[in-house]
């Protein structure tokens, strides 16, 4: 059995679209929940199939996460490009939970903080964009 969702993948799989590899943010913006107004955040993102995922460490309490909970529909800007997409949170114990989980500690290893607890205990977003909207 694979230790990771990501020693499971095929070695030809990449983050996608490959060209946003190298990026470390991207730019999430949400509807404000109560306001109507646009929430901008900056946040570390895993590209897999199309998809975008991010981890939030204030699980359900952070105002990105409550926002898209209430209105699904996001704007993502990721290098020069912009993107409309929705969101969802991913359900617990699911295969893209912890592949959303493996590709985020993967991608950031490298940065000084200790990322394990961090993708342990988080609760994971997925973004798909119109061709794989639900």
């Amino acid at each position: 059995m694979a230790a990771t969702m990501m020693d499971a993948m095929p070695p030809d799989v990449q983050p996608w679209p490959a060209r946003w590899a190298s990026e470390l943010y991207v730019y999430l913006t949400t509807v404000g929940r109560r306001t109507g107004r646009p929430h901008r955040i900056e946040i570390w993102f895993a590209g897999h199939d199309e998809r975008l995922y991010m981890l939030s460490g204030g699980r359900e309490r952070a105002d990105w996460v409550r926002n898209l909970q209430a209105n699904s529909r996001v704007i993502v800007e990721l290098g020069d490009e912009t993107h409309v997409g929705t969101a969802h949170v991913i359900e617990v114990g699911t295969f893209e939970d912890q592949l959303a989980r493996d590709l985020l500690v993967a991608k950031y290893a490298d940065s000084e903080d200790n990322l394990e607890g961090w993708g342990r205990t988080s609760l994971p977003v997925v973004i798909k964009f119109p061709a794989d909207a639900e």
